[in-house]
Protein backbone atom coordinates (compact mmCIF):
# COMPACT_ATOMS: atom_id res chain seq x y z
CA UNK A 1 0.00 0.00 0.00
CA UNK A 2 1.24 3.54 -1.21
CA UNK A 3 0.17 7.14 0.36
CA UNK A 4 0.13 10.12 -1.95
CA UNK A 5 -0.76 13.36 -0.44
CA UNK A 6 -2.01 14.70 -3.68
CA UNK A 7 -4.79 12.43 -3.51
CA UNK A 8 -6.40 14.58 -0.93
CA UNK A 9 -9.94 15.60 -1.61
CA UNK A 10 -10.20 19.13 -3.08
CA UNK A 11 -9.30 21.93 -0.87
CA UNK A 12 -11.76 24.53 -0.30
CA UNK A 13 -10.03 26.69 1.97
CA UNK A 14 -11.54 29.22 4.47
CA UNK A 15 -14.33 27.04 2.74
CA UNK A 16 -13.41 24.24 4.86
CA UNK A 17 -15.15 23.66 7.78
CA UNK A 18 -18.44 25.58 7.10
CA UNK A 19 -21.88 24.19 6.93
CA UNK A 20 -23.52 25.08 3.78
CA UNK A 21 -25.86 27.89 4.86
CA UNK A 22 -22.84 29.23 6.80
CA UNK A 23 -20.98 29.37 3.62
CA UNK A 24 -23.89 30.79 1.44
CA UNK A 25 -24.50 33.41 4.70
CA UNK A 26 -20.12 34.36 5.17
CA UNK A 27 -19.31 34.55 1.43
CA UNK A 28 -22.41 35.10 -0.71
CA UNK A 29 -21.16 35.67 -4.68
CA UNK A 30 -18.65 33.36 -4.41
CA UNK A 31 -20.28 30.69 -2.54
CA UNK A 32 -22.89 30.92 -6.12
CA UNK A 33 -19.87 30.80 -8.15
CA UNK A 34 -18.87 27.84 -6.30
CA UNK A 35 -22.99 26.05 -7.37
CA UNK A 36 -22.83 27.23 -10.62
CA UNK A 37 -19.52 27.94 -12.40
CA UNK A 38 -17.04 25.92 -10.14
CA UNK A 39 -14.04 25.60 -12.30
CA UNK A 40 -13.61 29.34 -11.99
CA UNK A 41 -14.48 29.94 -8.50
CA UNK A 42 -12.12 31.54 -6.66
CA UNK A 43 -11.16 31.69 -2.86
CA UNK A 44 -8.51 33.39 -0.96
CA UNK A 45 -6.64 33.63 -4.00
CA UNK A 46 -6.95 30.08 -4.97
CA UNK A 47 -8.37 28.47 -7.59
CA UNK A 48 -9.80 25.18 -5.98
CA UNK A 49 -11.23 22.99 -8.92
CA UNK A 50 -7.76 23.81 -11.33
CA UNK A 51 -5.30 23.17 -8.44
CA UNK A 52 -7.44 19.52 -7.89
CA UNK A 53 -7.13 19.15 -11.68
CA UNK A 54 -3.19 20.16 -11.38
CA UNK A 55 -2.80 17.49 -9.00
CA UNK A 56 -4.36 14.48 -10.46
CA UNK A 57 -2.18 15.67 -13.48
CA UNK A 58 0.65 14.66 -11.14
CA UNK A 59 -0.50 12.12 -10.09
CA UNK A 60 -0.79 9.77 -13.28
CA UNK A 61 2.63 9.95 -13.78
CA UNK A 62 3.29 8.20 -10.81
CA UNK A 63 0.69 5.92 -10.80
CA UNK A 64 1.57 4.71 -14.15
CA UNK A 65 5.43 4.22 -13.69
CA UNK A 66 4.42 1.18 -11.13
CA UNK A 67 5.65 -2.64 -12.79
CA UNK A 68 2.18 -3.62 -11.77
CA UNK A 69 -0.18 -4.45 -14.88
CA UNK A 70 -3.15 -3.57 -12.65
CA UNK A 71 -2.94 -0.71 -9.53
CA UNK A 72 -5.89 0.35 -7.51
CA UNK A 73 -6.57 4.00 -6.55
CA UNK A 74 -8.39 4.59 -3.71
CA UNK A 75 -9.29 8.05 -3.06
CA UNK A 76 -12.17 10.60 -2.67
CA UNK A 77 -14.99 11.93 -5.10
CA UNK A 78 -13.53 15.05 -6.01
CA UNK A 79 -10.45 13.70 -7.11
CA UNK A 80 -11.73 10.66 -8.59
CA UNK A 81 -13.33 13.29 -11.04
CA UNK A 82 -10.19 14.64 -11.53
CA UNK A 83 -8.30 11.62 -12.62
CA UNK A 84 -10.94 10.29 -14.56
CA UNK A 85 -10.94 13.53 -16.57
CA UNK A 86 -7.56 14.08 -16.73
CA UNK A 87 -6.59 10.81 -18.27
CA UNK A 88 -9.05 11.09 -20.83
CA UNK A 89 -7.92 14.90 -21.61
CA UNK A 90 -11.36 16.19 -20.21
CA UNK A 91 -10.59 19.89 -18.49
CA UNK A 92 -11.77 21.69 -15.24
CA UNK A 93 -15.31 22.37 -17.20
CA UNK A 94 -16.00 18.61 -16.40
CA UNK A 95 -16.13 18.83 -12.61
CA UNK A 96 -19.72 17.54 -11.41
CA UNK A 97 -20.39 15.79 -14.57
CA UNK A 98 -18.62 12.34 -14.55
CA UNK A 99 -20.38 10.91 -10.93
CA UNK A 100 -18.76 9.60 -8.51
CA UNK A 101 -20.53 7.80 -5.73
CA UNK A 102 -19.02 5.93 -2.12
CA UNK A 103 -17.62 2.71 -3.13
CA UNK A 104 -17.96 3.35 -6.88
CA UNK A 105 -15.10 1.90 -8.94
CA UNK A 106 -14.02 3.23 -12.29
CA UNK A 107 -11.41 1.64 -14.53
CA UNK A 108 -8.97 2.72 -17.03
CA UNK A 109 -7.71 0.97 -19.61
CA UNK A 110 -4.29 1.74 -21.06
CA UNK A 111 -3.13 -0.15 -24.12
CA UNK A 112 0.02 0.68 -25.66
CA UNK A 113 0.70 1.90 -29.28
CA UNK A 114 2.92 -0.57 -31.38
CA UNK A 115 4.67 2.31 -32.63
CA UNK A 116 5.27 3.66 -29.02
CA UNK A 117 4.34 6.52 -27.04
CA UNK A 118 1.72 7.67 -25.08
CA UNK A 119 -1.08 4.64 -24.71
CA UNK A 120 -4.60 4.65 -26.11
CA UNK A 121 -6.94 5.58 -22.87
CA UNK A 122 -9.97 4.31 -22.86
CA UNK A 123 -12.54 4.50 -19.80
CA UNK A 124 -13.80 1.12 -19.82
CA UNK A 125 -16.05 2.45 -16.78
CA UNK A 126 -17.73 4.44 -14.85
CA UNK A 127 -19.13 4.52 -11.32
CA UNK A 128 -19.48 1.13 -11.26
CA UNK A 129 -21.47 1.23 -7.78
CA UNK A 130 -22.32 -1.87 -4.98
CA UNK A 131 -26.03 0.07 -5.22
CA UNK A 132 -28.35 0.61 -7.93
CA UNK A 133 -27.41 3.22 -10.18
CA UNK A 134 -30.26 4.36 -10.89
CA UNK A 135 -30.78 5.01 -7.13
CA UNK A 136 -30.58 8.87 -5.50
CA UNK A 137 -27.51 10.37 -5.39
CA UNK A 138 -25.71 13.59 -7.38
CA UNK A 139 -28.49 16.67 -8.03
CA UNK A 140 -32.24 15.84 -8.29
CA UNK A 141 -33.38 15.53 -11.48
CA UNK A 142 -36.91 14.91 -13.59
CA UNK A 143 -35.02 14.28 -16.96
CA UNK A 144 -33.07 11.16 -17.35
CA UNK A 145 -31.61 9.04 -20.67
CA UNK A 146 -30.64 5.55 -19.94
CA UNK A 147 -28.83 3.92 -22.63
CA UNK A 148 -29.31 -0.02 -22.73
CA UNK A 149 -26.94 -2.11 -24.95
CA UNK A 150 -28.51 -5.21 -26.07
CA UNK A 151 -27.84 -8.69 -24.90
CA UNK A 152 -25.00 -10.97 -26.28
CA UNK A 153 -26.60 -12.15 -29.76
CA UNK A 154 -26.32 -15.50 -31.62
CA UNK A 155 -24.34 -13.91 -34.97
CA UNK A 156 -21.26 -13.03 -32.96
CA UNK A 157 -21.39 -14.58 -29.65
CA UNK A 158 -17.46 -15.50 -30.70
CA UNK A 159 -16.35 -12.15 -31.74
CA UNK A 160 -13.99 -10.11 -29.83
CA UNK A 161 -17.02 -7.10 -29.70
CA UNK A 162 -20.12 -9.94 -29.48
CA UNK A 163 -22.52 -6.52 -29.26
CA UNK A 164 -22.56 -6.15 -33.15
CA UNK A 165 -24.62 -7.75 -35.93
CA UNK A 166 -28.18 -7.91 -36.61
CA UNK A 167 -28.91 -11.47 -35.19
CA UNK A 168 -31.66 -12.35 -32.45
CA UNK A 169 -30.09 -12.76 -28.67
CA UNK A 170 -28.59 -16.04 -27.64
CA UNK A 171 -29.78 -17.76 -24.39
CA UNK A 172 -26.83 -15.35 -22.60
CA UNK A 173 -28.31 -12.01 -23.89
CA UNK A 174 -31.83 -13.06 -23.24
CA UNK A 175 -30.96 -13.85 -19.43
CA UNK A 176 -29.14 -10.16 -19.63
CA UNK A 177 -32.03 -8.47 -20.81
CA UNK A 178 -34.25 -9.99 -18.24
CA UNK A 179 -31.65 -8.74 -15.50
CA UNK A 180 -31.43 -5.43 -16.88
CA UNK A 181 -35.54 -4.94 -16.84
CA UNK A 182 -35.37 -6.25 -13.09
CA UNK A 183 -33.28 -3.17 -12.41
CA UNK A 184 -35.56 -0.35 -14.17
CA UNK A 185 -37.98 -2.27 -12.28
CA UNK A 186 -38.56 0.52 -9.79
CA UNK A 187 -38.47 3.09 -12.59
CA UNK A 188 -41.48 4.61 -14.16
CA UNK A 189 -40.24 4.38 -17.87
CA UNK A 190 -41.71 7.23 -19.91
CA UNK A 191 -40.95 5.64 -23.43
CA UNK A 192 -38.65 3.22 -24.97
CA UNK A 193 -36.88 3.91 -28.18
CA UNK A 194 -34.97 0.94 -29.78
CA UNK A 195 -32.99 0.70 -33.05
CA UNK A 196 -34.70 -1.77 -35.37
CA UNK A 197 -32.23 -4.05 -35.03
CA UNK A 198 -33.84 -7.60 -33.93
CA UNK A 199 -31.44 -8.01 -30.26
CA UNK A 200 -32.60 -4.37 -29.73
CA UNK A 201 -36.23 -5.29 -30.35
CA UNK A 202 -36.09 -8.11 -28.83
CA UNK A 203 -34.36 -6.12 -25.74
CA UNK A 204 -36.79 -3.70 -25.95
CA UNK A 205 -39.74 -5.83 -25.85
CA UNK A 206 -38.37 -7.72 -22.29
CA UNK A 207 -37.94 -4.13 -20.83
CA UNK A 208 -41.64 -3.08 -21.76
CA UNK A 209 -43.17 -6.31 -20.47
CA UNK A 210 -41.57 -6.13 -16.72
CA UNK A 211 -42.65 -2.29 -16.96
CA UNK A 212 -46.09 -2.33 -17.78
CA UNK A 213 -46.61 -5.74 -15.46
CA UNK A 214 -44.86 -3.51 -12.46
CA UNK A 215 -48.07 -2.01 -11.23
CA UNK A 216 -49.77 -5.72 -10.94
CA UNK A 217 -48.09 -6.92 -8.21
CA UNK A 218 -50.54 -6.25 -5.43
CA UNK A 219 -54.05 -6.93 -6.25
CA UNK A 220 -55.46 -4.34 -7.77
CA UNK A 221 -54.00 -4.69 -11.53
CA UNK A 222 -53.76 -2.10 -13.54
CA UNK A 223 -51.12 -2.80 -16.58
CA UNK A 224 -49.06 0.59 -17.10
CA UNK A 225 -48.45 1.73 -20.96
CA UNK A 226 -44.73 2.01 -21.97
CA UNK A 227 -45.21 3.89 -25.41
CA UNK A 228 -42.16 1.80 -27.59
CA UNK A 229 -40.54 3.49 -30.69
CA UNK A 230 -38.13 2.36 -33.48
CA UNK A 231 -35.55 5.29 -34.54
CA UNK A 232 -33.10 3.88 -37.63
CA UNK A 233 -30.68 6.65 -36.18
CA UNK A 234 -29.74 4.41 -33.20
CA UNK A 235 -28.92 1.63 -36.20
CA UNK A 236 -24.90 0.83 -36.57
CA UNK A 237 -24.99 1.49 -40.45
CA UNK A 238 -21.29 1.01 -40.75
CA UNK A 239 -20.01 -1.62 -43.37
CA UNK A 240 -17.69 -2.84 -41.66
CA UNK A 241 -18.48 -5.87 -39.13
CA UNK A 242 -15.62 -5.27 -36.99
CA UNK A 243 -16.19 -1.55 -36.03
CA UNK A 244 -15.73 -0.65 -33.19
CA UNK A 245 -14.89 2.96 -31.88
CA UNK A 246 -11.44 1.54 -29.39
CA UNK A 247 -9.93 1.07 -32.73
CA UNK A 248 -10.56 4.54 -34.03
CA UNK A 249 -6.81 4.46 -35.78
CA UNK A 250 -7.72 1.02 -38.01
CA UNK A 251 -10.94 2.43 -39.99
CA UNK A 252 -12.10 5.26 -42.45
CA UNK A 253 -12.55 8.25 -41.04
CA UNK A 254 -15.41 8.94 -43.11
CA UNK A 255 -17.18 5.58 -41.67
CA UNK A 256 -16.59 7.43 -38.06
CA UNK A 257 -18.38 10.83 -40.10
CA UNK A 258 -21.18 8.94 -40.73
CA UNK A 259 -21.89 7.71 -37.43
CA UNK A 260 -21.41 10.48 -35.44
CA UNK A 261 -23.76 12.85 -37.76
CA UNK A 262 -26.59 10.02 -37.68
CA UNK A 263 -26.26 9.72 -33.97
CA UNK A 264 -26.17 13.14 -33.70
CA UNK A 265 -29.53 13.24 -35.40
CA UNK A 266 -30.85 9.99 -32.95
CA UNK A 267 -29.69 13.09 -30.04
CA UNK A 268 -31.40 15.76 -30.76
CA UNK A 269 -34.62 13.69 -31.20
CA UNK A 270 -33.64 11.91 -28.17
CA UNK A 271 -33.63 15.71 -26.33
CA UNK A 272 -37.04 17.42 -28.17
CA UNK A 273 -38.74 13.61 -26.51
CA UNK A 274 -36.96 14.57 -23.45
CA UNK A 275 -38.77 18.31 -23.52
CA UNK A 276 -42.25 16.78 -23.79
CA UNK A 277 -43.91 18.67 -21.02
CA UNK A 278 -46.87 16.51 -20.92
CA UNK A 279 -44.33 14.13 -18.41
CA UNK A 280 -42.62 16.32 -15.77
CA UNK A 281 -41.03 13.24 -14.83
CA UNK A 282 -39.31 11.81 -17.96
CA UNK A 283 -37.64 8.89 -18.39
CA UNK A 284 -35.97 7.26 -21.85
CA UNK A 285 -34.68 4.05 -22.38
CA UNK A 286 -32.70 3.82 -25.50
CA UNK A 287 -31.35 0.49 -26.79
CA UNK A 288 -29.28 1.04 -29.90
CA UNK A 289 -25.73 -0.39 -31.16
CA UNK A 290 -23.09 0.08 -28.48
CA UNK A 291 -21.08 2.39 -31.47
CA UNK A 292 -24.04 4.46 -31.35
CA UNK A 293 -24.22 4.95 -27.62
CA UNK A 294 -20.58 5.69 -27.30
CA UNK A 295 -21.39 8.29 -29.82
CA UNK A 296 -24.36 9.69 -28.12
CA UNK A 297 -22.69 10.14 -24.56
CA UNK A 298 -20.26 12.28 -26.83
CA UNK A 299 -23.04 13.96 -27.86
CA UNK A 300 -24.60 14.77 -24.69
CA UNK A 301 -20.85 15.56 -23.24
CA UNK A 302 -19.92 17.69 -25.88
CA UNK A 303 -17.36 16.30 -27.60
CA UNK A 304 -16.24 15.35 -30.80
CA UNK A 305 -15.95 12.47 -33.18
CA UNK A 306 -12.38 12.12 -32.17
CA UNK A 307 -13.50 11.16 -28.87
CA UNK A 308 -15.49 8.17 -29.73
CA UNK A 309 -12.15 5.84 -28.84
CA UNK A 310 -12.09 7.12 -25.26
CA UNK A 311 -15.45 5.44 -23.65
CA UNK A 312 -15.97 1.49 -23.95
CA UNK A 313 -19.46 -0.33 -23.54
CA UNK A 314 -20.29 -4.42 -22.56
CA UNK A 315 -23.72 -6.13 -23.97
CA UNK A 316 -26.10 -5.97 -21.67
CA UNK A 317 -24.40 -2.95 -19.36
CA UNK A 318 -27.00 0.60 -19.17
CA UNK A 319 -25.60 4.38 -19.20
CA UNK A 320 -27.13 6.83 -17.55
CA UNK A 321 -27.39 10.58 -18.53
CA UNK A 322 -29.11 12.97 -16.05
CA UNK A 323 -30.23 16.31 -17.18
CA UNK A 324 -30.86 18.20 -13.76
CA UNK A 325 -31.09 21.93 -15.64
CA UNK A 326 -33.90 20.29 -18.05
CA UNK A 327 -32.69 18.55 -21.77
CA UNK A 328 -31.08 21.72 -22.83
CA UNK A 329 -28.80 22.04 -20.03
CA UNK A 330 -25.77 20.08 -19.76
CA UNK A 331 -26.01 16.10 -18.93
CA UNK A 332 -24.36 14.50 -15.75
CA UNK A 333 -23.17 11.05 -16.90
CA UNK A 334 -24.20 8.92 -13.68
CA UNK A 335 -22.41 5.86 -14.91
CA UNK A 336 -21.27 4.18 -18.08
CA UNK A 337 -21.17 0.45 -18.63
CA UNK A 338 -22.75 -0.09 -15.62
CA UNK A 339 -22.94 -4.30 -15.00
CA UNK A 340 -23.22 -5.39 -11.79
CA UNK A 341 -26.35 -6.39 -12.10
CA UNK A 342 -26.06 -8.40 -14.61
CA UNK A 343 -24.16 -10.48 -11.56
CA UNK A 344 -22.64 -13.73 -13.08
CA UNK A 345 -23.32 -13.26 -16.72
CA UNK A 346 -21.43 -9.89 -16.77
CA UNK A 347 -17.72 -9.18 -17.62
CA UNK A 348 -15.75 -8.50 -14.33
CA UNK A 349 -13.97 -5.16 -14.01
CA UNK A 350 -10.58 -6.99 -13.15
CA UNK A 351 -10.53 -8.89 -16.58
CA UNK A 352 -9.03 -7.17 -19.46
CA UNK A 353 -11.19 -6.32 -22.98
CA UNK A 354 -7.48 -6.75 -24.73
CA UNK A 355 -5.85 -9.81 -25.96
CA UNK A 356 -3.12 -10.89 -23.62
CA UNK A 357 -0.77 -10.89 -26.64
CA UNK A 358 -1.42 -7.48 -28.15
CA UNK A 359 0.86 -6.13 -25.33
Amino acid sequence: MITDSDLREIDLYSFQGLLKHEGKEKFGAAYRQWQVDAANFNIDGHYPVRELWARAKSCWARILAHESRSVLVVAHNAVNQALVATAIGLGTEYFRILLQSNCGVSVLDFTPREEGGSPYICLNRLNQTPGSPVASGGRKTSKRIILVCHGVNQTNAEADFPISGDGPMNMLGIIQSQKTAELLLDLKVSSIVSSPKSACIETASVISRVQEAADCLGADCVPRYVDMKELQDLDDTSEDPDFHPLWLNGFEDRAITELWAQSGKAWRSLLEELADESDPEKIIVVIGDPAVHIALMGHCLNLTKEWMGSFHVDAGSISVLDFPDGPFGRGVVRCINYTAHLGRWSIPITRSTVNEEDF
